[in-house]
This record gives C-alpha cells, sequence and structure tokens, in this order.
C-alpha cells in the first residue's frame, strides 16, 4: 500500500482532521479518480499501490490538495511505480485524450532551489517546473478491506454534493463508497414508493437494513442502495468522462436477499473495470408483493421500488462519477426475473440501456412465475386468499386495514404469503415480455440472457431416497405423469450408471429440470426477441465454471476434493449450481472463505468481469483491444485472441459457454427443449 503521509504536510492534516474538514471534489476544485490496478488476486493486493487523480493544478497546489485529502504525493519508491503506473497513466490517457508524453506531479527531490519538481511519466520520472499546471497523483493509503466490510476511520471520508443533499461516504484501496442510502421515502404499506425527499445531510458509511426477510430479519425501513465509484467529478466535468453504471438487482426468490451482501460489493468491479456500481434493496415476500382484488392495492411493490431507485440513480449519479444515459441494470434469480420484467415495464423505459438476466427461471412449476404473470384475480386464487385467512384477516370487513395492523414477522413469514409479480395495468401490462413484437419492450436496451449449466438442480424437489423411482422424481419438479412418461421414454434424458442409483435418478431429474426452468425458455426468449428485432443487440451464455452456489442439498454443488486440489478440482464432474457466477461476476473470490481452488479460478474471474464491464461501456461483452492494452489486461487479451469473441444469438454460435476455455456454441439442448414442450419457437406461438 502507498506509505501516505509525510511529515512536512503533517500540519495540514492534523488541521483536516481536527476541524473534520471532509474533502469533495468541489472543495478540491478537482475530479477525484481513483486508480488502482486490480489483478482480483486478493494475495498480492498489498503489491499494487493506489492513487487518487487530481486536476492539473501547480506543484504547490497539488501538495494543498493531497494534503486536504489527507495524503501526500505518491511516492517514487513504492511498487506502483514498479509495476503499475505505465498501465495507470496509458489508461488515463485513453481515457482523457492526454498524450503518453503527459507529466504528472508525484513525490520527489525538488531541483534547481526548488524550481522544478519531480514528475512522471508513460515514460519514467522526470522533473517540470514546479509553476506548471500538472495533474497531479495523490497517495491512497486508504486500507484494503474484504468484502462487505468498511474502515469507518475520518481519515477516508468524503463527500458529494447532488442537488439538495449532502452525502458523507468513505474510501478504501479500491473505490469510494457510499453505502446505505436512502433512495426513496419510507413507503406506507402497499403503497408505491417515491424518490427521497427527507433531510438532505446524509452519512453513508455503513449499510441499511436489509428489507424485512421471510426468515424474520431485516426491517420495513429498507430502501437503501449503495455506490461504489473510481470517480467523483468536478461541477465542469464533460458527460464524456462520466463512466459506466451498473445496476445490480439481488435475488432471493423476492422473498429474501439484499444489495449489501458481501458476495456483491462493488469495489473490484468498479476498481477493475472503471465503472460505477449501484447495489439496492427492494421490499420483498407479501410486504412487496400483494395484491388483492379490491382495485386498490394492485400488487409489484418491490418492482417499483427498483424502478423508484433507477429514478434516484438517473436524477443523482452523475454526482457520484456515473453517466446516466449508459445504465445497464443486471440480476440473478429474482433478480433476473426483475430485469425481464423491467424489459417490458413502460415506466422502466428509458431509464436503463443494458440489461442481463442471470438465470431467469421459466417454465415448470413455479419457476414459471418468473416469467409468465399472473393476473390480480389468479394471485387472489393462488396465494392472497389463503394469505388472508392464515394471517386472521379474512372475516374482515376492511381486510387492507386489517393486514396494516399486523407485524411484519407475520405477515412475512405466512405459508402462502405472496411472492408473485402480476399484471397490473401499469408496471406489468402483459402476461409476459413481449418478445415478439406485438407487445411492450426497451427497445433500446441490449440483453444477454444467461444460465448455470446445471442450474436446476436447485430446484428439481427433494433429493430422491433409494425407494424414489425415476417416474416420482421428475413429477417431483411439478411435471404431470403423462408428460413425465414420455420424458423418459424418449431417450433424451439417459440415466448414468455410477453405481449411486439415487444419484442417478438426481442427475436425471436435474437434467430435466435445468432444461425445462432455465435453458429452453432462456433460449427462446433470446431467439424471438433477435428474429423480432425487439432489442437493440441479444447475446445468451452458458456458465459451465461454479464456485458454491444455491445449496439445498449441502455438498451437491462443489467439486470432489483430492490430494492435489485440497479445495475442489474444478475440472472434475460437479453440479455447477444456481448463484455460482457470483463470485466471479464480482471479483470477489479468493478470500480467506473462499479460496481460488485451481490455476484457473483467478483467470477466469478476470474474463468474467472484464466481460460484463465491457458490456456496461459498450453493450459488447468482448473488451475492446485499446482499453486491455491500456490496462495490461494480458489475460483477457490472450484468452479473446485463443477463443474468439462472444458472438450475438444471430450467428451461427448463438450461445457463449463461459468456461476456461470459453467457447461459442449453436443453440443447446434442442431435441429435450422440443420434447419438454418448449421448443426455440415457444414465444413465436
Amino acid at each position: 500500500m502507498l506509505s501516505g503521509r509525510l511529515v512536512l504536510f503533517s500540519a495540514s492534516v492534523w488541521i483536516y482532521k481536527t476541524l473534520a474538514i471532509v474533502p469533495s471534489s468541489s472543495s478540491l476544485n478537482s475530479n477525484l479518480w481513483l486508480l488502482f490496478q486490480n489483478d482480483l488476486d486478493w494475495h498480492t493486493t498489498a503489491e499494487h499501490d493506489s492513487s487518487i487523480l487530481l486536476s492539473a493544478r501547480s506543484h504547490a497546489q497539488a501538495v494543498a490538495g493531497c494534503a486536504k485529502l489527507g495524503e501526500s504525493l505518491a511516492p517514487t519508491n513504492g511498487t506502483f511505480f514498479a509495476s503499475d503506473v505505465a498501465h495507470i497513466l496509458k489508461y488515463v490517457a485513453l481515457e482523457t485524450g492526454a498524450s503518453d508524453a503527459q507529466n504528472y506531479w508525484v513525490s520527489g527531490a525538488s531541483s534547481g532551489h526548488g524550481e522544478f519538481c519531480a514528475t512522471v511519466s508513460t515514460s519514467g520520472l522526470s522533473t517540470a517546473r514546479c509553476a506548471s499546471a500538472l495533474p497531479a497523483l495523490c497517495a491512497n493509503s486508504a486500507p484494503n478491506k474484504v468484502s462487505g466490510q468498511t474502515d469507518l476511520g475520518a481519515a477516508w471520508q468524503v463527500q458529494v454534493n447532488s442537488g439538495p443533499l449532502a452525502i458523507t461516504g468513505t474510501r478504501d484501496h479500491q473505490s469510494f463508497r457510499f453505502l446505505g442510502v436512502p433512495y426513496a421515502n419510507e413507503p406506507a404499506r402497499w403503497t408505491h414508493s417515491s424518490l427521497y425527499t427527507g433531510p438532505p445531510t446524509l452519512s453513508a458509511l455503513t449499510f441499511g437494513s436489509p428489507c424485512a426477510q421471510v426468515g424474520g430479519s431485516g426491517a420495513e425501513n429498507c430502501l437503501f442502495l449503495n455506490i461504489f465509484t473510481p470517480f467523483l467529478p468536478a461541477k465542469s466535468t464533460p458527460t464524456s468522462r462520466l463512466k459506466p453504471v451498473m445496476f445490480w438487482i439481488h435475488g432471493g426468490a423476492f422473498t429474501g436477499g439484499e444489495g449489501s451482501d458481501a458476495i456483491f460489493d462493488g469495489g473490484s468491479l468498479a476498481s477493475r473495470g472503471d465503472v460505477v456500481v449501484v447495489t439496492i434493496n427492494y421490499r420483498l415476500g407479501a410486504l412487496g408483493f400483494l395484491a388483492l382484488d379490491d382495485g386498490v392495492t394492485n400488487g409489484n411493490y418491490g418492482l417499483a421500488d427498483q424502478i423508484t431507485a433507477l429514478e434516484w440513480v438517473h436524477a443523482h449519479i452523475a454526482s457520484f462519477g456515473g453517466d446516466p444515459a449508459r445504465v445497464t441494470i443486471f440480476g440473478q434469480s429474482a433478480g433476473a426475473g426483475s430485469v425481464r420484467a423491467l424489459l417490458g415495464s413502460p415506466p422502466a423505459f428509458g431509464l436503463f440501456a443494458g440489461a442481463i438476466a442471470q438465470s431467469n427461471l421459466a417454465g415448470f412449476g413455479f419457476a414459471s412465475t418468473y416469467s409468465e404473470y399472473f393476473t390480480i384475480e389468479q394471485e387472489v386464487a393462488v396465494a392472497a386468499g389463503k394469505f388472508v385467512v392464515e394471517v386472521g384477516c379474512g372475516n374482515d370487513t376492511d381486510v387492507l386495514a386489517s393486514l396494516r395492523a399486523l407485524p411484519w414477522q407475520t405477515l412475512q413469514q405466512a405459508a402462502d404469503a405472496p411472492k408473485f409479480l402480476v399484471v397490473d395495468g401499469k408496471f406489468i401490462t402483459r402476461d409476459r415480455l413481449s418478445v415478439d413484437g406485438k407487445g411492450p419492450a426497451a427497445s433500446n436496451a441490449h440483453v444477454i440472457f444467461g444460465w448455470m449449466a446445471d442450474d436446476g438442480v436447485d430446484f428439481a424437489g427433494n433429493f430422491p431416497k433409494s425407494s424414489t423411482t425415476q417416474n416420482m422424481s421428475v413429477q417431483g419438479i411439478g411435471i404431470a405423469a403423462n408428460l413425465t412418461t414420455s420424458i423418459l421414454d424418449s431417450g433424451l434424458f439417459p440415466r448414468p450408471s455410477t453405481g449411486n442409483d439415487t444419484l442417478d435418478t438426481f442427475n436425471v431429474t436435474g437434467r430435466v429440470a435445468t432444461d425445462g426452468e432455465f435453458i429452453c425458455l432462456d433460449q427462446a426468449t433470446a431467439h424471438s426477441a433477435s428474429i423480432h428485432k425487439v432489442f437493440k443487440s441479444t447475446r445468451t451464455y452458458q456458465f459451465e465454471r461454479s464456485y458454491a452456489g444455491f445449496e439445498p442439498i449441502p455438498g451437491i454443488c462443489d467439486p470432489p476434493v483430492t490430494s492435489t486440489h485440497p479445495f475442489g478440482d474444478p475440472s472434475l464432474p460437479y453440479f455447477r449450481c444456481h448463484s455460482g457466477e457470483l463470485f466471479f461476476n464480482f471479483g470477489t473470490l479468493g478470500q480467506a472463505s473462499q479460496p481460488f481452488r485451481d490455476e484457473h479460478d483467478l483467470p477466469f474471474s478476470q474474463v468474467t468481469v472484464d466481460a460484463w464491464t465491457a458490456f456496461a461501456r459498450t453493450y459488447d461483452p468482448n473488451p475492446g483491444a485499446a482499453f486491455l492494452a491500456a490496462r495490461g489486461y494480458a489475460t483477457t487479451a490472450q484468452a479473446l485472441r485463443e477463443w474468439g469473441a462472444w458472438e450475438d444469438v444471430s450467428s451461427r454460435v448463438p450461445v457463449r459457454v463461459l468456461a476456461w476455455p470459453s467457447r461459442g456454441s449453436g443453440w443447446l439442448e434442442q431435441e429435450q427443449c422440443d420434447v419438454l414442450g418448449f421448443p426455440l419457437n415457444f414465444y413465436e406461438n
């Protein structure tokens, strides 16, 4: 880490601490660009220094500006100059249009009786007249923290002013962090949220409460978002300098989850991809999705919260360095279901330009409810009617008033607590996403739909017992007996012969569930959207390397442990489970509780983060050669040269298989999908 505070400037630092003046881009009259050469390897993080780039000024002004941050100019004797500076400055040149010969103020001895001061460029160390106006590299000695943890020390705090809001956050080694920012006024139960208009002075140093969960944790006052950004702009900064925004919607079956989950810590994603990451909470369970046939309680409150958060982002994210015209929404599981719903929700149109749906459910059983939406009357029949009786309000003349009087724990933990998106006529106007060109869709968006290779094993019913027949096991997914017979008689789902009968039974059932709840209908969605030109571009993927994930049956998602791979060998057969991509997506793998298992986990995470952030920048998941060269991301550059590009679904290889190595593929499991009743043209009917 950078050695920070020079004794020469200790007086300035102590004044800053004593007066508790929180620095900002306004008080420094400068952009604050946090630069960190992030290779996603937690074991070597300390070998990479971090710095903050200030706008052009004299050497004396640079020293004073760094001191306002509690820092000195970046030292010239650290590893920053040995390994990272060339790539960082080349990237700055790429982003700003500066010459490779541009000099930057750094710490170092003066010469000529103080007339010349130390500088650095891509060519190395030199000097310039101290009175020259040059950009300055300040040290960033803020600590590196594991995902989800924040140092609350006053020395690292920073303020952003946006409209009436004054928001105090902090920084660490990787990014500026603004946590627990309220984006909405706390809504009354079963009313739609509205943009925050509360007290303008906000502390954003710690995460806000998760929304009330089915398990009994969380709180009703929960509509918070978190911002991880590498860039805090001065007021005069042109829009062209703002960064792409990645807006994360967590999963959890619409009954659990939170934007502050440590897996989703956005610091690595922000620093490696130079993007702004936003993670959000939204109302869950009955509090987020109750619909009644009273003409008032129309449901979709959690979905509306997501739109309110997007509206907040459009109003304020430029002050945090993000470009409101380049917002990519991405989410997994119920978050992917949310992305799918937002792609068809008129109030959301224009609030995002890119969308990634990771493991969107559809098809058999309850999975259908994520892509085929109930009417309010159907939701009442399936869930809300039973729910009202279960919580003791069935005989009340004013059911809504009775429900509002109950503790939230009673509501959330009822057996039939509603958790379904519904056709309410405002947020959702059709019973499915209109990929046939016949209804509303976010036509200006670029989209990606993808899934895990064994996504369905977690949704294949209970693990079979020795007495469970294959027929019984497949029917447990929610498949009718006659269709089960057709499926098994087709010969397209052969039973393995491992010697473990229950595992062999589960293998077949897991494959049927993966096809019938993920692969078939996500492919059909992308296929139909492409031929009807519903979106600006459409891509798909299958993720074939997994780390942990949703594991209702302990141990099934872990590769076998061997003498050479004490944490599991991913080259051996294992289930690539639901949620198994998330550590790779966010670059949060490799910490103590999630060690790298083999030589491919780290480079695969690098390639994955680079693809996701490339899509946020350009709506193309193939990172540009100039970007990779400037940043020094040689592993990703070599991988793309060897593997070829990730192509649009209109190509001959519509599916990108994300593995080590990755490859293009034709549509997967087409014969199986036909037998299951979910052919590639499913949405054409």
